[in-house]
Order: structure tokens, then C-alpha cells, then sequence
């Protein structure tokens, strides 16, 4: 028979592991819920994840053209969407994220004021790769991923 530390020490890490993948999956209090940010850019990057999704770009103006930082290097913004399950149960897929495809999207963004944020209800509207006459837009762009009526 095993003494009683031993069984209190296995069962102790058992239940350390078995609530790992829950302590994995963080909240949304990193971003202001409150606050909105709208941007625009060219997709750098598609992360999908089976948590959650990542959209890279660089940010763009109203021409298309990539807008420079200080830095000389092209400012970088990242999205957080839902699951990429979620994303394709909605018809969408990694085809509609390209690399050089114009994205606008309504974010709440990081509070420590990273280039980043979690998609709002708004979703994405996806342009294509040359900007619209009038900027990319529900109007000259299809939207993806809304969770409300605009």
C-alpha cells in the first residue's frame, strides 16, 4: 500500500494537468471592449487556430499604399478573430486571407496600446488586392465574419 503523501501528490497533479487546456485559453481583458479602432491594410499573414485566428497586415492609406513607421519599416496591426472552425462553419477560409489582399476591420483594441485587438461584431470586409475607388468599405468590399447587423 502506497502511503498517503504519495496518492495525495499523484491525484494533486492529475488535477493540475486535467485543468491545463481551460488555464490555456486566456480572456479578453487585455482589450478595451469599450473602444473601437478601425483599420485598413494588406494581409501579411493568416494564423489559424483552433482558439482563436490571427490576421496580420500592414496598415495602408487611402490609395492602397503601405504606410511607413518611424522606423522606416511598414506599421503592422494583428486581428484576434474566433476559432478557424467557427470561421469556415461561416463559408470562410484561408483563400480569403491572402498575403496582399485588402482587408478594413472594426477592432477593440490592446489596452497596453500594442498594434493589435480583438474583431468587433462589425467582422472584416475583404476588398481584393487594388483598393476601391472610396476606400474599402461594406460598400465597395464584401464582409465576412459579422456578428450583427450593420
Amino acid at each position: 500500500m502506497k502511503p498517503i503523501s504519495t496518492v495525495l501528490g499523484i491525484a494533486g497533479v492529475a488535477a493540475l494537468l486535467a485543468g491545463a487546456p481551460a488555464d490555456a485559453h486566456h480572456s479578453f481583458a487585455m482589450y478595451d471592449m469599450e473602444a473601437t479602432t478601425t483599420v485598413t491594410g494588406k494581409i501579411t499573414r493568416f494564423i489559424p487556430g483552433p482558439n482563436h485566428a490571427q490576421i496580420l497586415f500592414a496598415l495602408v492609406d487611402a490609395d492602397g499604399n503601405e504606410l511607413v513607421g518611424d522606423d522606416g519599416n511598414p506599421v503592422i496591426w494583428g486581428i484576434e478573430s474566433g476559432p478557424a472552425s467557427r470561421i469556415a462553419r461561416q463559408g470562410v477560409t484561408v483563400k480569403h486571407f491572402t498575403e496582399g489582399t485588402i482587408v478594413t476591420a472594426e477592432l477593440h483594441p490592446l489596452r497596453d496600446g500594442r498594434n493589435f485587438g480583438a474583431l468587433s461584431d462589425a467582422g472584416i470586409i475583404h476588398c481584393g488586392t487594388e483598393m476601391p475607388a472610396g476606400g474599402c468599405t461594406v460598400q465597395t468590399g464584401e464582409a465576412f465574419l459579422r456578428q450583427a447587423t450593420q
